[in-house]
């Protein structure tokens, strides 16, 4: 029973979301209470409430205080050179924009962390894809799945957990699965140029110029394919881009100033080019602190949130401007962390999330024993989408890995396969990563969901392929 109801709450939160009929909030909390009803164990909502809550708070204070520091480095100006190189890369060219977006989501992810991921990836790229009227489900989307692929990364937390669970070597997991990742990598690229081509044949092609006037500032210049040039009307003391008739944009002179080029505004009061090198090497420091676990995560962003801010902005007033600047997302984000601690203080507490591992795990054929990593391969792939990453590599990995022994199947390959549906989960609506992402984007969860899935499930099958034909798996 507990099986059967744990699939379909799992099923209405999609459902609902999906065809946005509740907000993410407000279907992660009353979907769960209202099943935790159904079991019979209503009176013990506020425990599981409480026990998902304490379990998910470093990981909302992480978020906060992360989303102020990189949110204080991008109005200082520490990303602009990685922006103007990405535009400069991308020439307004929808299939290099696409392209753009999955490289720079793959590199920036080296740094183990999804939520530094999507925050700078979202941070260079939105304004593109606002500017052009391009699809922000394909920034998403692509950027998410990117992610997912370098979220094996032995400091990313999955091959950790696994090694860890299975009393293995990280390294061991991980060397062996490079060809495999970087299969699925490079699909990822070939599936933003695809994506990429059919934005542009949506949109024609753009060409970007930087037009100098008495003032100097980043603008459009429309040459839709197929359609003759449109000048810029320039005006007064600033230049304004004519919307090419491929593009079917708007002038940007007339668009909300959120739409516009922000992060390269070379005039922005926020700028701080004097303490550029300083705020680097915080960056740097960070970062490295993070990758080399000195202290908690939270700790360090905290610290550096603090930091940043004091250095930066040394006047209370522009402190508290700058935190006020932020924080639509910093409760974004945060609150939808801590609805999600409902949905799965929920799960585990009622103990459906058990059932319906013993239920998949008893129901494989004993015939498969032999294939068991292939299994797990498999399974990861919608467990790691329905669970955290604690339960399935935690709960059950060491069942999976019990049984594969059981046929002769070395422990360190049912390891390797259970890191296979990374690039699914990092969409799941329990990794509080992905609401930065549709958050800082402005994109419904629902239509995340609905445009990556596929998408991701075929890249993690693909990565499952290559490490079967690697000999890998």
């Amino acid at each position: 029973m507990l099986t059967i109801l744990g699939f379909a709450m799992i099923a209405t939160f999609l459902v609902l979301i999906m065809l946005k009929k509740m907000s993410p909030i407000a279907a992660l909390v009353l979907i769960p209470a209202l099943f935790c009803v159904f079991v019979g164990k209503g009176a013990k909502l506020g425990d599981y409430v409480i026990d998902g809550v304490t379990g998910l708070a470093p990981t909302a204070a992480m978020l906060m205080f992360a989303i102020v520091y990189f949110g204080v480095m991008i109005d200082v100006g520490l990303f602009d050179p990685v922006v103007r190189g990405i535009l400069k890369f991308c020439k307004a060219d929808p299939l290099r924009i696409v392209v753009g977006t999955a490289v720079l989501a793959a590199i920036v992810s080296l740094d183990g962390d999804g939520s530094t991921t999507f925050m700078i990836t979202v941070s260079a790229m939105y304004p593109l894809y606002k500017r052009l009227k391009m699809s922000l489900v394909v920034m998403t989307g692509v950027a998410a799945m990117a992610n997912g692929v370098m979220n094996t990364l032995p400091w990313g937390g999955p091959t950790a957990r696994a090694a860890t669970a299975l009393k293995l070597d990280a390294s061991d997991i991980f060397v062996p699965m490079i060809p495999a990742l970087a299969m699925g990598l490079l699909f990822v690229f070939a599936l933003a140029y695809v994506l990429g081509r059919r934005e542009r044949k949506r949109l024609g092609v753009l060409t970007l110029d930087e037009v100098l006037v008495e003032e100097t500032e980043t603008v459009l210049v429309g040459v839709g394919s197929g359609a003759a040039a449109r000048p810029a009307a320039v005006s007064g003391t600033g230049a304004k881009a004519a919307a090419g008739s491929g593009s079917g944009a708007d002038v940007p002179g007339d668009e909300p100033a959120d739409e516009g080029f922000q992060g390269l505004d070379p005039n922005r009061p926020t700028l701080r080019p004097g303490l550029y090198w300083f705020n680097a090497l915080l960056t740097v420091v960070l970062l490295t602190a993070m990758i080399m676990e000195w202290l908690p995560i939270p700790v360090l962003f905290l610290l550096g949130a603090a930091l940043a801010l004091t250095v930066n902005f040394p006047h209370m007033p522009d402190q508290k401007a700058r935190i006020a600047a932020h924080a639509e997302n910093v409760l974004n984000v945060s609150g939808m962390v801590f609805a999600a601690a409902v949905f799965t203080g929920v799960l585990q507490g009622t103990g459906m999330v058990d059932h319906m591992a013993e239920w998949l795990v008893g129901n494989i054929p004993d015939g498969m024993g032999p294939h068991m990593a292939f299994v797990t391969g498999v399974l990861s792939i919608p467990l790691t989408y329905f669970m955290s990453n604690d339960g399935f590599y935690f709960g059950i990995l060491p069942v999976l890995a019990e049984a594969g022994q059981a046929h002769g199947v070395p422990a360190v390959e049912i390891a390797r396969a259970s890191i296979i549906g990374q690039p699914l989960h990092m969409s799941s609506p329990l990794v509080p990563a992905v609401y930065v992402l549709v958050g800082m984007a402005k994109v419904e969860f629902g239509d995340h969901t609905r445009f990556v899935v596929k998408w991701a499930a075929l890249t993690s099958l693909v990565v499952l392929g290559a490490g079967i034909l690697f000999g890998i798996i």
